[in-house]
């Protein structure tokens, strides 16, 4: 039987060693690369298009969630989880993720998961599907986001949340307006509003949410709507009830 291609992507040597080290006892699988971050594994996915990733969370530059966003849909693998962080099992596996292994993990339970896999891949077990992957990546990591990971044609963008000034629905998108341009990416408005710190961050309109310290000053627009002006000069359209929780935070 053919080896199935996986890759290992885990940032700590000792992490890659020790799945290495258990797939030495397998014949069932072959380890094509081994990435210490989200940028490697992603090229890494896109370039030798392996049937399944041995994926960490915390990892630096990306996570693994962030970096499954980089992924084309049609080439997902499928996913066994290692991570020192709990948080985010029951998702996994309310999302049929193959597996979630909860380091330090034994051989036993590493098997366990690979077998599941194999499993899978092989057609004998059931598929996770396109949107179950969507779902689970959409989860931030920490309880606020920190960061905006988005993906064009020619490019990845990493935007840091201390860098956006605000928002804009844009039918299945949202337009992130940053410091350092702006960048459309697909999600919902109800994603941010709920991931955002509430303390910086405030929707204003079913169509924006803005960063509260860029406002400068509240003007009337037509009846019962208004506008705040940003310190770029962007004037943004907020709703009544908008314009009465942005008072409150701005104290004005």
């Amino acid at each position: 039987m053919e080896k199935i291609k996986a890759v290992i992507i885990e940032d700590e040597e000792l992490g890659r060693e020790l799945i290495k080290n258990y797939i030495k006892t397998l014949d069932t699988i072959e380890i094509v690369k081994e990435c210490e971050n989200g940028f490697e594994g992603a090229k890494a996915i896109n370039e030798l298009k392996p049937s399944l990733i041995f994926l960490d969370i915390q990892m630096p530059k990306l996570n693994g969630f962030e970096m499954l966003e980089l992924i084309d849909d049609s080439e997902k693998p499928e996913i066994i989880f290692t991570t020192a962080y709990n948080q985010f099992a029951i998702q996994a596996f309310e999302l049929n993720a193959i597996d979630y292994l909860l380091k330090p993990f034994s051989k036993e339970r590493f098997t366990d998961a690979v077998n599941k896999a194999v499993q899978r891949i092989n057609g004998s077990a059931p598929k996770i599907a396109t949107q179950s992957v969507s779902k689970l990546i959409s989860q931030p990591i920490t309880d606020k986001l920190e960061r905006v990971v988005v993906k064009s044609t020619n490019k990845i963008a990493v935007i840091p949340v201390d860098k956006i000034r605000y928002l804009e629905a844009q039918d299945d998108y949202v337009m992130i307006y940053s410091s350092e341009g702006k960048h459309l990416k697909q999600a919902t408005m109800k994603y941010f509003e709920e991931n955002l710190d509430e303390n910086d961050f405030l929707r204003v309109h079913r169509s924006y949410i803005i960063r509260i310290d860029q406002v400068n000053q509240l003007e009337p627009y037509g009846k019962d709507s208004y506008v705040a002006k940003l310190k770029d000069g962007t004037a943004i359209k907020i709703s009544k009830s908008g314009f009465k929780t942005l008072k409150e935070k701005l104290n004005f």
